[in-house]
């Protein structure tokens, strides 16, 4: 007989926990769960910490979010993840995709190269950085791959369509076929090749999405983004 494990809800936004309350008493996630408690049993280090992990959630409220930027996984190195795509903690160094989406930053809208790679400030105003995959295990990119999460962040997106007005930045095929259903008579669906250094000069650099998102969210009255760091 199986036991289930006592499931406590994450500390989440409440805007966000009125939406998917019920999504932590769902089997997937009691199982997604165990998978992540027996991992760790066996002495294995899992990025974010579980604090982090549902960042991206807990520090955007539902009814503010403007822009949607979707990864795939955590980065797996020390000290880099922390619930939020693509950012790292301040005195991190700066990732070579976060690199390069400064890099575009800085030549679409004139904003200066930042010092440090933590997008707080984004989220803050709005932008939610969410990933596919919400952890990962040390030194193994993919390898909390079809766990649960990717249906768990389906459901996010899903409650996003359902509102309008919204940016959703898709970069590279992975975030491209996860944003596949989202209805581009509501929303701005803008898509570009991936900024990692292996996909990032066929279609990154110079698709100007910060400033196209920024056009749209000012013409529906939304107000723009600062991208500034």
């Amino acid at each position: 007989m199986t036991h289930k494990i006592p499931l406590k809800k994450p500390s989440i936004h409440e805007s966000w926990l009125q939406e998917i309350g019920d999504e932590f008493d769902k089997p997937y996630m009691q199982e997604l769960r165990a998978f992540l408690v027996g991992e760790k049993s066996k002495g294995k280090v899992i990025y974010p910490s579980s604090k982090d992990i549902f960042s991206s959630i807990r520090l955007t409220n539902i009814d503010r979010i403007k822009v949607v930027i979707i990864g795939q996984d955590p980065y797996h190195g020390p000290g880099q993840a922390h619930g939020l795509s693509f950012s790292v903690k301040p005195g991190i160094k700066i990732p070579p995709s976060l690199r390069n989406i400064f890099l575009e930053l800085k030549e679409d809208c004139g904003i200066p190269y930042p010092e440090s790679g933590f997008l707080l400030p984004w989220a803050e105003q709005g932008v939610l950085l969410l990933n596919s995959v919400l952890s990962v295990e040390k030194g193994i990119p993919g390898s909390h791959a079809n766990k649960g999460w990717e249906r768990f962040t389906d459901r996010l997106i899903k409650i996003l369509n359902d509102k309008e007005n919204l940016v959703f930045l898709l970069w590279g095929n992975y975030a491209s076929q996860k944003g596949k259903n989202i209805d581009k008579d509501k929303h701005l669906v803008l898509k570009a090749a991936h900024p990692s250094p292996f996909s990032v000069q066929k279609g990154f650099f110079g698709c100007k999405h910060f400033s196209k998102a920024n056009n749209f969210l000012i013409q529906k009255g939304i107000g723009a983004i600062n991208w500034a760091l």
